[in-house]
């Protein structure tokens, strides 16, 4: 019996002296037991990258025969991966481990994948130096090798971020895979996307921001909307009629009780959290509605559209300075209309009932109170950015004029020059905080006071002197500078900038938009042409060349922001007004009069007579001629005759339409009507509205370019004045799939990256000239009927409350509705009624509906019979006097 210890065949240091006494013929060891010492060794070898231990196992010729290079560990690890492994541990031993690897794929090592499909340029990549992987890379390993989960070694190091340390190594990988026609992996794409749509919600927050700043609003108005999704492209393209007309079940209606309706109003409108985006109420009050028409009479659909008419009303009535509360009913109400007027089951009888007409004017007076808070803030800026505004250096600083004395000119106070206001164009320079260091400050600490000696008055002639020589010389710095920075006609289109921001982000429709730009623009030119005309300092030349040039910057920021170029038109009056002050002096040849007077469309002979009278001639400046003055003063005469000859027939006019309504409304309400009277009335009246929505309809039109739209245009001016409280007719579209229109977003996706967010909320000027705007394109809007009919189980809390509609969102007892079917259908109650009998087969196939969400519970509605009798009902008048509403359904009073 031998006693001897077995030899160790698994050391776990081995060493090259230990292996060859083992593998020696004089050792003992069969064939078997060494080939295992041998592998296992080699397996030692890889593991510690011991190059020595290595080179011996595969060089000496008794170990040769034992050798086996595809061996792997118990995951399928090759040898070369158990290298790889031990990288990061000691640079000085990672030098070694490198040429270890590069040995055994020099010596054929398997590099095929691990069970989990791991090539050993997957470990590479995340271990090994650049230099290794790419030696691995042409030695026979691919980058385009994945595991089982479809993972390239670039995806393993760039999933979402790339790992520390690991850029090298991508970007080797990159350009090899780069170099082979690759264009982007799956995860290369999806994280590509991730960083795209992080960089856009960062964009969007900091113009939000700005926003918030320009217009005064709440930090938190955009809470609840950094989705960032909503893309131009995004739009619905085969919209069947299931879409805009839903299947009659009460799937798609809600079901309330008239009683509870003012609790319903109060949650679902008065107390209800504005968020811009949000179309709850919209939807609920259309689901609300599509029950009330479709499954009772009339009297409850008029309770529930002239209640939650009134309560929207009282809503944004309540909150007329809140910008968002505003804009949130815009966007909703607008959409109430048209989901109900795209449903063929409601269209007609609402429209029988009037009740298009009264959300259209609900809608009209929302809008109404948005352009009064643009013409508020627009007011406080008029005089300062537009009429006062001349940039440093400009001729106006320096122009005299002969009405002054010529010894008080001296003392006309300069100009100080323009500082950086937000908006300012890149380029100006700041001269107001540039200081001289070698320019000493006086001291603020003391102030000193003349001696009673020195405070005497010199003589006129002396002051005259002083005055002409500091006149001549260097000016003196004001003792007092202004505190606030000088503004800049860019800082009223940061505040449009901002307002018209604000209205895409909370997808108002771009109808609304233009028509609400074009009434604003109109009262914007009203001010500014009565403001010139009757402040004789801005009638002059050079005056009304600056401000010439500071409306075309609005000019700019028009086409810049894609507003259709009808909505400039508007300036038509003030700026044929500039150009006739520009022009009046230079005309000296009475047939160059006439056809300079002919030119000017938008001027009657009343406002150039005043702009004549009033005149500031600069020194040295041609005078109109004595023959010119006298023709425009007969042309200001014959106006004045035409002018009362026209109000008379305006007068006229009025007063007969007035007695027709009255005629119209007591004969109607009599119940005897003249057919051809009545006809002609509704046809005039049908006419004129066919014609105004044609207009607005061809603003829609993608085939066709937004240059050729014209907005309505206000009364002819009789008078000296515009009337700038003049409202032009809110035009809604004849195709109620145009109510769902949203805005498109790519004046905010175009912006450079490299600018400051002020110069997004506040266009630059552009290098191109005022003319050279290039060729306009069509309207831009886009369609997604889909989205804003989305709508969950959440919406039953504002109409059951938060109570009753939690159980919508627990599981159904069955057991509990078993036991009652049980005992409805109990052996003992066989003469049950036959009406108790459906109502329990009503309450079955509910619960059936509940269990199988594939099965829709089918009604059937009986339509009331609307008639065209209009309801005695009245909604109460609107509140205010911003704009006057209509209170009946039909136009009656």
């Amino acid at each position: 019996m031998n006693f001897d210890p077995e030899p160790d065949l698994h050391p776990l240091y081995p060493t090259v002296a230990q292996i060859s006494n083992l593998i020696a013929s004089q050792s003992g060891l069969d064939p078997a037991q060494k080939e295992e010492l041998v592998k296992h060794c080699l397996k030692r070898a890889s593991l510690f990258g011991d190059l020595a231990l290595a080179q011996y196992l595969l060089s000496d010729s008794t170990a040769q025969t034992y050798v086996d290079l595809s061996i792997k560990d118990e995951d399928g690890a090759g040898l070369v991966s158990l290298t790889i492994h031990g990288f990061g541990g000691d640079l000085d031993r990672d030098i070694e481990r490198e040429e270890c690897v590069r040995f055994l794929v020099a010596q054929g090592a398997d590099l095929s994948p691990d069970q989990a499909g791991w090539s050993p340029l997957h470990h590479a990549a995340l271990f090994a130096p650049p230099t290794l992987v790419s030696y691995l890379m042409t030695h026979g390993c691919s980058p385009f090798e994945v595991t089982q989960r479809n993972l390239t070694p670039l995806d393993i190091i760039t999933a979402h971020s790339i790992l520390p340390g690991r850029d090298d190594v991508a970007l080797l990988l990159e350009e090899a895979m780069r170099g082979e026609g690759w264009t982007g992996g799956r995860v290369e794409q999806k994280r590509r996307l991730h960083d795209r749509l992080t960089k856009r919600k960062g964009k969007q927050r900091a113009i939000r921001d700005d926003v918030s700043k320009v217009l005064g609003l709440n930090p938190r108005w955009c809470d609840g909307d950094d989705s960032g999704s909503d893309s131009d492209s995004d739009c619905d393209d085969d919209i069947g009629e299931t879409v805009f007309t839903p299947p009659a079940d009460y799937g798609s209606m809600l079901v309330f009780n008239p009683i509870a309706l003012p609790q319903i109003f109060d949650t679902l409108i008065t107390n209800y959290p504005i968020s811009l985006k949000d179309l709850t109420p919209a939807n609920t009050l259309y689901l609300l509605a599509r029950f009330a028409c479709l499954t009772c009479d009339h009297t409850w659909l008029e309770d529930l559209i002239i209640g939650a008419a009134d309560t929207i009303e009282d809503a944004f009535f309540n909150n007329a300075d809140d910008m968002t509360s505003l804009i949130f009913w815009l966007h909703n109400i607008s959409i109430w209309l048209h989901l109900m007027q795209s449903d063929n089951a409601m269209s007609e009888p609402c429209e029988m009932l009037g009740s298009f007409e009264l959300i259209e004017e609900v809608i009209n007076s929302v809008f109404v109170f948005i352009i009064r808070f643009a013409e508020r803030r627009i007011d406080q800026l008029l005089d300062s950015c537009i009429l006062d505004y001349a940039p440093q250096g400009s001729e106006s600083e320096t122009v005299q004029f002969e009405s002054e004395w010529s010894f008080l000119r001296p003392f006309v106070k300069k100009r100080a020059p323009s500082s950086l206001s937000l908006g300012t164009p890149p380029g100006h320079r700041n001269n107001l905080l540039s200081v001289d260091p070698a320019t000493p400050r006086p001291s603020t600490g003391t102030r000193t006071h003349p001696s009673p000696s020195a405070m005497k008055f010199s003589p006129l002639k002396q002051t005259i002197a002083r005055a002409h020589a500091i006149s001549t010389g260097t000016p003196i710095k004001p003792a007092f500078s202004e505190s606030s920075a000088k503004a800049s006609p860019y800082e009223l289109t940061s505040f449009l900038t901002a307002l018209q921001t604000l209205l895409v982000f909370a997808d108002i429709n771009p109808l609304f938009t233009t028509q609400l730009w074009s009434q604003v623009f109109y009262w914007t030119s009203c001010e500014i042409f009565n403001r010139v005309i009757t402040r004789k300092k801005y009638l002059c030349r050079s005056r009304a060349v600056q401000i010439n040039a500071n409306l075309s910057v609005i000019d700019e920021w028009a086409h810049e922001l894609h507003i259709p170029a009808g909505v400039l038109s508007h300036f038509s009056p003030v700026k044929d007004l500039l150009s006739w002050l520009q022009c009046l002096s230079s005309i000296t040849d009475f047939a160059d009069l006439v056809s300079v007077i002919q030119s000017f469309k938008a001027l009657n002979p009343l406002q150039m007579r005043r702009a004549v009278r009033d005149y500031r001639y600069e020194v040295n400046e041609r005078r109109m001629t004595e023959e010119n003055v006298q023709y425009i003063t007969q042309l200001h005469k014959d106006w004045e005759r035409q002018r009362v000859k026209l109000g008379v027939e305006a007068l006229r006019k009025e007063i007969s339409e007035r007695d027709r309504e009255r005629d119209d409304s007591s004969s109607m309400l009599g119940g005897s009507v003249n057919g051809d009277d009545r006809a002609s009335v509704l046809s005039a009246t049908s006419v004129e509205t066919t014609t105004n929505r044609q207009s607005i309809d061809l603003l829609m039109d993608k085939s066709q370019e937004a240059v050729i739209w014209e907005p309505p245009k206000p009364p002819q001016v009789l008078g000296e004045l515009l009337d700038s409280r003049y409202m032009l007719p809110l035009l809604f579209p004849s195709d109620p799939e145009y109510l769902a229109a949203l805005p498109s977003k790519s004046f905010l996706e175009t912006g450079d990256a490299s600018q400051p967010q002020s110069a997004i909320i506040s266009p630059a000027p552009s290098i191109r000239g005022s003319m050279d705007m290039g060729k306009p394109g069509p309207f831009q809007w886009r369609s997604r009927h889909r989205k804003i009919r989305e709508i969950g189980v959440g919406v039953l809390q504002w109409v059951d409350g938060a109570h009753s509609a939690s159980r919508w969102s627990r599981p159904i007892d069955h057991t509990f509705g078993a036991e009652e079917e049980h005992e409805e259908r109990h052996p003992d109650h066989d003469d049950v009624d036959q009406e108790e009998n459906e109502e329990g087969d009503d309450h079955e196939g509910a619960e059936a509906n509940f269990e199988d969400p594939d099965v829709t519970l089918k009604i059937t509605t009986a339509l009331t019979p609307y008639t065209r009798k209009p309801s005695i009902r009245r909604a109460r008048p609107s509140l205010g006097d911003v704009t006057p509403i209509e209170t009946s359904f039909n136009g009656k009073p």
